[in-house]
């Protein structure tokens, strides 16, 4: 009998690491090394060749010579229009997060509290847009919002407005396209926390005399903070490095460190500024991470 469970524990445990195994080894692959090879690029010296950066391990006479260069991080250090991107870049990310935030939390209650045969409908009207290019949907908010667009003509025929309004290329038509772009990143995980909420509580609190209002703020809203935070997450740490939008919608006065790495990859021909860039909104985006992964282990109590 005893070997016999411990057959088993030990087929569990091979079973268990053949599921982590996949996860792992896609990590490794497609996001472990490309960032080590990053780094390396970022140590490089630019060069005028193909590759346009210099190798950092060189063999000569039976030696081995690594070349590091700090040149690359004390350009972007001593530039204050790179930090300006970064700062940028944080803000726009954050304001994003609190419009998700405020608009996606009352879709993802409403799905939720819903019939469950309209529950399915709502929940794939969310994902529905995500059937179609990411680009294409960018591009379609400039026929929405430009001066002769959807917007302004809807105006006109009911007479709110007496002349066009311009409502592209500005931080309206910024966060707007941000907004739509990250909102279901948000609904999501939050509509996954609230579905598997125990309604005996909220119940409870019905019976005990509370107002719904009170019961959403002291039951609901707290139990559904690990869903918050992870839909938080899933917005700001790709919208601090967001290209598409900023470049469509956002203007020429927009600057985000994304397009900056992105004119320093193709138009500057500078791999290891722009390598040294990514370097550092990596390390930036780690804190944000550290600091929600902490506050959600709290809210679920497992801290």
């Amino acid at each position: 009998m005893k070997h016999s469970v411990e057959y088993y524990n030990r087929l569990a445990k091979i079973r268990r690491c053949w599921v982590i195994i996949p996860p792992y080894l896609w990590f490794v692959l497609f996001l472990f090394i490309p960032f080590l090879y990053v780094i390396k690029i970022s140590f490089a010296e630019p060069v005028i060749a193909s590759p346009p950066y210099t190798q950092l391990l060189s063999f000569s006479n039976h030696m081995m010579t690594i070349s590091l260069n700090f040149g690359n991080y004390h350009f972007i250090f001593t530039h204050g229009a790179f930090l300006f991107a970064y700062l940028s870049s944080i803000k726009v990310a954050f304001i994003t997060t609190l419009l998700c935030i405020l608009t996606g939390y009352p879709i993802a209650y409403a799905i939720v509290v819903s019939q469950p045969r309209l529950r399915n409908f709502l929940f794939l009207l969310v994902v529905l847009p995500y059937w179609t290019s990411f680009l294409l949907r960018a591009y379609a908010w400039i026929n929405i919002l430009q001066i002769n667009g959807l917007v302004n003509q809807f105006l006109l025929h009911l007479h709110l407005i007496h002349m066009p309004i311009r409502m592209i290329y500005d931080p309206f038509s910024l966060y707007l396209g941000m907004l739509y772009g990250y909102l279901p990143f948000f609904i999501l995980p939050l509509y996954a926390t609230l579905v598997k909420l125990d309604r005996s509580y909220i119940e409870a609190a019905y019976d005990l005399g509370a107002h719904p209002a009170v019961t959403f703020f002291r039951i609901t809203l707290p139990l559904s903070l690990p869903g918050v935070l992870s839909g938080a997450l899933l917005v700001f740490i790709p919208s601090v490095g967001e290209v598409v939008i900023p470049q469509i919608l956002g203007g020429i006065n927009t600057v985000m460190i994304g397009n900056v790495i992105w004119q320093e990859f193709f138009t500057a021909n500078n791999w290891c500024v722009a390598a040294g860039l990514a370097v550092l909104m990596m390390l930036v985006l780690v804190f944000p991470l550290v600091w929600l992964q902490k506050i959600q282990l709290k809210a679920e109590g497992r801290s």
